[in-house]
């Protein structure tokens, strides 16, 4: 199944906030990819733009080593789906994470999130990833 030109840009835009904002946590470009009226549904994170890029400054304060690694990624329609690896200093195990991410108007307007810690051993030998 091919993707509509839409697709293609909400995909762009998604994946191009990973590379300057969430990889770098670097709230300084938040503005070029998430609306106004950013809606957050982290249970991690406070509502709304401002409190995304405070969360973001924290975060960078707290793990300067964090590394976001995208496995995969899916657009259907107007939301896109990552699932990535964070890990968030040398040597942590880190989690599982799937982004759901809706866009509107050429911005990201909305946010889910789910975490899984990744763990050693276990009855599965599949990994996560």
């Amino acid at each position: 199944m091919s993707r509509t030109p839409q697709e293609e840009a909400n995909l762009a835009l998604v994946m191009g906030l990973f590379e300057h904002v969430l990889g770098p946590m670097d709230s300084a470009r938040v503005d070029e990819f998430v609306a106004a009226d950013y809606i957050q549904h982290s249970q991690l994170a406070p509502p709304g733009r401002d409190a995304l890029k405070a969360f973001l400054d924290m975060i960078r304060e707290q793990t300067p080593e964090a590394v976001h690694d995208v496995k995969r990624a899916f657009v259907d329609g107007d939301h896109v789906t990552v699932h990535y690896h964070v890990r968030r200093w040398p040597g942590d195990l880190g989690w599982a994470v799937i982004d759901i991410f809706r866009v509107e108007d050429g911005k990201i307007a909305e946010h889910w999130d789910v975490l899984q810690d990744v763990t050693e051993g276990g009855p599965n030998p599949n990994g996560p990833f």
